[in-house]
């Protein structure tokens, strides 16, 4: 018998897994159904881009090294526990969207917010930029990274992380990702 979350009322059921599985890598779907499970667990409707960088950091270890030593890593990790006894709660009921959405994008339907839509396909196109055909942890770092108004770069500031300069060290090293 199988654990599984209990469901948001009214939250339609989560219909990409085959597109999730085109895109990206067995890993990083891995770390969006942790996040899907962050999300309904801190009772939220939709998974957000802080819900991914958390379940990011926890599993894969190209984006711990991503970041500039152990210290500030340790602040990140700090600051995304602590949403769930506090800090996050105003983002509680919310639905994140930082402006990087492209007009008119739902992304209710599939249980993300529009934000994290936007970081999923920004992973996808780094990931084919660099001749990937699936993104990886990586890619979806230095995506989430590059949306200014993001609940994960928030997260990642309020920890004395420069977004923009840990989204450029990715970018920068070749092969990664």
């Amino acid at each position: 018998m199988q654990n599984r979350p209990p469901r948001i009322p009214q939250q339609p059921a989560p219909n990409h897994r085959a597109e999730l599985d085109a895109r990206l890598t067995d890993e990083l779907a891995a770390v969006v159904t942790s996040a899907r499970r962050r999300a309904l667990r801190d009772g939220d409707r939709q998974i957000d881009t802080a819900h991914l960088l958390h379940s990011l950091i926890e599993s894969d270890p190209a984006v711990r090294t991503a970041f500039d030593g152990g210290p500030q890593l340790a602040r990140v990790l700090g600051y995304l526990v602590q949403r769930s006894i506090g800090y996050g709660l105003r983002w509680q009921g919310s639905v994140e969207n930082s402006g990087a959405a492209p007009p008119g994008a739902d992304a209710g339907a599939e249980g993300w917010s529009p934000s994290v839509a936007t970081a999923m396909a920004g992973a996808s196109r780094r990931a084919r930029a660099c001749g990937r055909e699936r993104a990886g942890g990586l890619d979806l770092l230095a995506a989430l990274a590059a949306d200014r108004g993001s609940r994960a770069v928030e997260v990642l500031e309020r920890a004395g992380v420069d977004a923009v300069l840990l989204a450029d060290r990715i970018v920068e090293v070749p092969g990664r990702g």
